[in-house]
């Protein structure tokens, strides 16, 4: 059923008998702080971006098969902070996932997350090689570990809870890496923003009302509010009540930061066009619920 969805969303896919893998990642290395800080050749580090890359893009993540322009578009941007020793980096990523809205020529962003502790060892001689049920190095998990996830959060717009298969192998990558990695990120300790909370969210129960409501939003908002804006409005309305309930909950939860980090523009212009009771309510809402924002919120009720 997902698959005819995409399909019927991707109409100007002409090739769509061309079988292709599931992302089309964009992936940049930047490596301006490290070269600042240190003097090290890391010459070696050019070949860095093509070999994520290739392994981000050409291998298989599931069993579905997907035409050229059916790939998911995401990137992937690393930001190399420095070098503890010969090969080993300390870096950040921000990951950012879209989704074309059936009928139109816009992208939505269901998805942006930074991963402030993306660090990793690569020496020209490293295989980048991932097995699955098993550890062998972190960035091979890092990337398998976000490639499911990119998988996750695409398949959940598409139907309710579709990606739940993405989540299961996203945290079972983190099981292996909490047993073999160093790395605190994959741990449950310190940082309440870091990766093993986000697949937990991902994956928690008081959560599953979040990601229905993502399939809700997607698919039978964005992707008909060309044709019932009305509508449209009320379900996101229902979508933030809904998010303002599992807060009281769950507070501080990652991965409902990261869909106001994604989503707070595209609210506020959905809601913008809303009648003066419903732009109270979304400034209400909105404000309680991305506190950060509320300035930028403020002009809903002015």
């Amino acid at each position: 059923m997902m698959k005819a969805i995409r399909i019927a969303l991707l109409l100007s896919c002409l090739i769509g008998s061309v079988q292709a893998q599931e992302l089309n990642c964009q992936v940049t290395v930047n490596s301006d702080q490290l070269f600042a800080q240190q003097k090290t050749d890391f010459a070696y580090l050019n070949q860095l971006k093509g070999i994520i890359t290739e392994f981000m893009n050409n291998r298989r993540w599931s069993n579905d098969q997907f035409g050229v322009s059916e790939r998911i578009n995401c990137s992937l941007n690393i930001n190399l902070l420095k070098s503890l020793t010969q090969g080993v980096f300390e870096a950040t990523a921000q990951i950012t996932v879209t989704r074309p809205v059936y009928g139109t020529n816009y992208e939505t962003t269901t998805f942006t997350y930074v991963d402030r502790a993306f660090n990793f060892v690569y020496l020209p001689t490293t295989p980048v090689y991932f097995r699955d049920n098993q550890f062998t190095d972190d960035l091979t998990s890092l990337l398998a570990f976000y490639a499911n996830v990119i998988l996750a959060v695409d398949y959940d717009t598409f139907s309710k809870q579709g990606g739940n298969p993405y989540v299961q192998r996203a945290y079972t990558i983190t099981n292996l890496a909490q047993q073999g990695s160093a790395n605190g990120a994959w741990q449950n300790g310190g940082d309440r923003r870091n990766r093993y909370w986000l697949i937990e969210n991902m994956q928690n129960q008081q959560l599953i009302p979040f990601r229905d409501g993502l399939y809700t939003y997607h698919r039978q908002g964005l992707d008909v509010f060309a044709s019932n804006p009305v509508q449209v409005r009320k379900q996101t309305l229902a979508l933030l009540s809904t998010i303002r309930t599992i807060g009281l909950q769950l507070p501080n939860s990652v991965l409902i930061s990261s869909f106001f980090e994604a989503k707070w523009l595209e609210l506020y212009n959905i809601l913008y066009e809303g009648t003066p009771a419903e732009r109270k309510q979304a400034f209400d809402l909105l404000s309680y619920l991305d506190p950060g924002k509320t300035e930028n919120y403020r002009k809903l009720i002015q």
